[in-house]
């Protein structure tokens, strides 16, 4: 159960969020509730610490403090203004504008920034929702300094958080979540002609959400360690194991046919397995693939013991031992295969033990294991030898900074919501706004903001439907309604990372119970609320696409040529380091290129959203970013085989592999120019396929040595897979001149 918590909430940081933003609330509640404090006050100290807690996404304490501190004045200050302009309606909604421009424009400053403004912003509404008047500032004062001190303490007492503590957990979170991803690979393996497209669909899911938790810790890696080098040997362990994980999905897609699986099978939901032949995996060896892969999965989530002679040991080094040629059975080739990547696999598992737990008892080792932990010595050795490359990228400026075009946008919008908001209701108008302002967080182009505003309001509908009966039920009962709040505050937090729609719905719902607390509840508010939420998401909407827009195929166009040109640059750097070349940061630049492909999938979800009116535009959408995920796959698997050079002076760098890559790169950076420009001059070469200079080895005797071997075969997938980018991409062909 803890490995499977562990999995399916990487680093606790859904559960902790949720448990931080609840223990502050209660905190706040019991002390004002001790001094006698009336409903009002509770309520407004319940969404104050709210937003003293969901506001600070700074991950080092001492940052942290800084900016709880910054913020408490921000919100004293705000809350002041809101109950002064209480009665100038037309000053206080000119100032409610300015204050969410600035609020917006905020966030060029980076976190601290985005949680000042976002304090302002809240805490203005809170002024509003409470219905603040001078002669209630006070009382207001004193239920916002207590629910900052209360979010203090639930922050760094009660749930402390620390950038290791959280590293650490992400690390477990791989581990479970690796060990998931083997234990569908077991059900692929099993799988009849009925159900193997179904264990295929779990083998797609569990394969992104190990790639999704390498990401998270990635991001962690710079604040969860102090030294450098450390970091860079974890980074290096998870990408290995993150690639043999993958690698051996694809072996076992291929011993299930007698055609080589295509690496676009784990990437694109729905795509065919291969077929052509008999089932060679699923003879006399299936049950000794089975017992192999039962054994990985234990080695994955259990620590070999320390006393020699362990049975995990045995089973350690019995599949450490399919790294050697002599060890593998009597098979199918395309078996043999399978079994060669349990091997590689189990050497990743132990090379992420030994990073994760320190050093183990090597007194149970065989020689196919010491050998293996020889290869993981020289490799710790060899890293922190690469220059750090330092590049940083133009930003734009003025009215083009993402920033200003937000701030301007939703400035806009607001002022358009106020307006019709108040058109709806003269006491509640500020929900309009709050929809508004809403849809814009974390969105970059009008698509993003109608598909946000869309879910808001189908969570809202369904949100008042269990407002109302959570009213009914709860009546009168002060402290009963306040534990249902609770519990939705964390239900919404729980659920904020999974589902937007869920999100919303939750906090309808809790609205509904604040308003019964209020004694302002009746069926007409929660539908004016639906109401003033339509109006809201319709007044972004329209914002966006009028004020200085960005269309979504703009968007997706810039973030598709900047996965390319990082595709381009992780390729050219791995093929020229593999050639010879001199040692280069390659795992930080394919994690830049996973990271830059992450944003261009969520871009394009308003492009694959079942609401996308074009049929074809959503499948060509989704088939270019599996496509996509192909090529960044193959690219990490060659940067991660070109990072082992400085480490193994029996793997020579290969000069021939320099004129193979040079047409891949060519045809990356034409299909990139493309998309840049339409009317680009470059067009993507056609020619012979890298596949030739395989012939006439096999799997199991290669033409060239096993890992020039591997990394023509890396090229190859990754060669056809540039052309299949070339064709929905409409980028122009021409045949290779001679």
């Amino acid at each position: 159960m803890r490995d499977r918590l562990a999995a399916s909430d990487p680093g606790l940081l859904r559960l902790t969020a949720g448990l931080r933003t609840v223990l502050a609330i209660s905190l706040s509640l019991a002390v004002l509730a001790l001094v006698g404090a009336d409903v009002t006050l509770l309520v407004a100290a319940a969404m104050a610490a709210m937003v003293a807690t969901f506001a600070i996404r700074e991950k080092q304490r001492g940052r942290q403090a800084v900016t709880l501190a910054l913020g408490l004045p921000v919100a004293l200050v705000s809350v002041s203004l809101g109950a002064l302009l209480s009665a100038h309606v037309v000053a206080g909604d000119l100032f409610f504008v300015a204050l969410i421009f600035c609020a917006v424009y905020g966030r060029r400053y980076g976190d601290r920034g985005t949680a000042l403004g976002l304090i302002g912003f809240q805490i203005y509404f809170l002024s509003l929702f409470v219905h603040a008047t001078v002669p209630t500032l006070p009382g207001l004062y004193g239920a916002i300094v207590v629910a900052f001190l209360c979010g203090a303490v639930a922050r760094f007492v009660l749930v402390p958080q620390t950038p290791a503590g959280t590293l650490d957990r992400l690390r477990r979170a791989f581990r479970a979540r690796l060990a998931q991803l083997v234990e569908a690979q077991i059900e692929l393996l099993d799988a009849g002609p009925d159900d193997v497209d179904k264990a295929l669909e779990v083998v797609r899911v569990r394969t992104a959400r190990l790639h999704e938790t390498a990401l998270l810790i990635q991001g962690r890696l710079e604040d969860g360690t102090s030294d450098e080098a450390v970091a860079r040997m974890l980074q290096r362990r998870i990408a290995d194991a993150e690639i043999a994980a993958e690698r051996l999905g694809l072996m076992l897609l291929t011993a299930r046919s007698a055609e080589r699986a295509d690496t676009l099978t784990l990437h694109l939901p729905g795509a065919p397995l291969p077929s052509g032949g008999e089932l060679p995996a699923r003879d006399e060896w299936a049950a000794e693939l089975r017992r192999a892969l039962e054994a990985l999965r234990l080695l994955v989530l259990r620590p070999v013991g320390e006393d020699t002679g362990t049975a995990l040991s045995r089973l350690r080094n019995r599949l450490l031992g399919y790294r050697e040629e002599e060890n593998l059975p009597d098979a199918p080739s395309a078996v043999q295969d399978v079994f060669r990547g349990i091997g590689e696999a189990a050497r990743a598992v132990l090379g992420l033990r030994i990073a994760l737990d320190g050093p183990q008892d090597e007194s149970a080792d065989t020689p196919a294991t010491t050998r293996s932990r020889e290869e993981l010595d020289a490799e710790d050795a060899a890293i922190g030898s690469e220059e750090e490359d330092e590049r940083e990228a133009a930003q734009p400026t003025g009215l083009l900074r993402p920033t200003t075009r937000a701030a301007v946008q939703v400035a806009v919008g607001s002022a358009l919501a106020i307006v019709g908001g108040e058109l709806l209701s003269g006491n509640r108008w500020y929900w309009a706004v709050l929809t508004c302002w809403i849809v814009f967080i974390n969105t970059a182009s009008t698509g993003e903001i109608l598909v946000k505003g869309y879910r808001r309001l189908l969570g809202t509908v369904f949100g008042v439907v269990a407002g109302i009966a959570l009213a009914g039920l709860v009546g009168h009962h002060t402290w009963t309604a306040f534990g249902l709040v609770l519990l939705l505050i964390f239900a919404m937090f729980y659920t904020a990372p999974l589902s937007y729609t869920l999100m919303s719905f939750f906090v309808t719902a809790m609205l509904g119970l604040l308003y019964t607390l209020l004694n302002t509840y009746s069926t007409s508010v929660l539908v004016l609320r639906v109401e003033e939420t339509a109006l809201g998401a319709a007044c972004g909407v329209f914002a966006a696409a009028v004020v200085l827009p960005v269309r979504t195929d703009r968007r997706t166009n810039e973030l598709l040529a900047g996965v390319l040109n990082r595709l381009a640059d992780v390729t050219r750097a791995a093929v020229d380091q593999l050639s010879g070349g001199p040692p280069a940061d390659l795992l930080d630049r394919a994690r830049e290129l996973d990271q830059a492909l992450a944003d261009l999938r969520a871009s394009t979800q308003p492009l694959t959203h079942p609401i996308a009116p074009q049929r074809s535009r959503r499948d060509t959408a989704r088939h270019v970013v599996a496509l996509l995920e192909t090529c960044a796959y193959h690219a990490r698997s060659l940067a991660a085989t070109a990072e082992l050079l400085p480490a193994y002076p029996s793997i020579a760098a290969d000069p021939r592999l320099r004129g193979v890559g040079r047409r891949i790169v060519h045809n990356i950076e034409a299909i990139a120019g493309h998309v840049t420009d339409p009317h680009a001059g470059s067009a993507v070469e056609t020619g012979p396929s890298i596949a030739s200079l395989l012939k006439p080895g096999t799997l199991a005797t290669p033409r060239y040595d096993r890992v020039t071997d591997r990394v023509l075969r890396h090229l190859q997938r990754l060669d056809e897979a540039v052309m299949g980018l070339a064709r929905p991409l409409r980028a122009p062909l021409e045949p290779r001149k001679a």
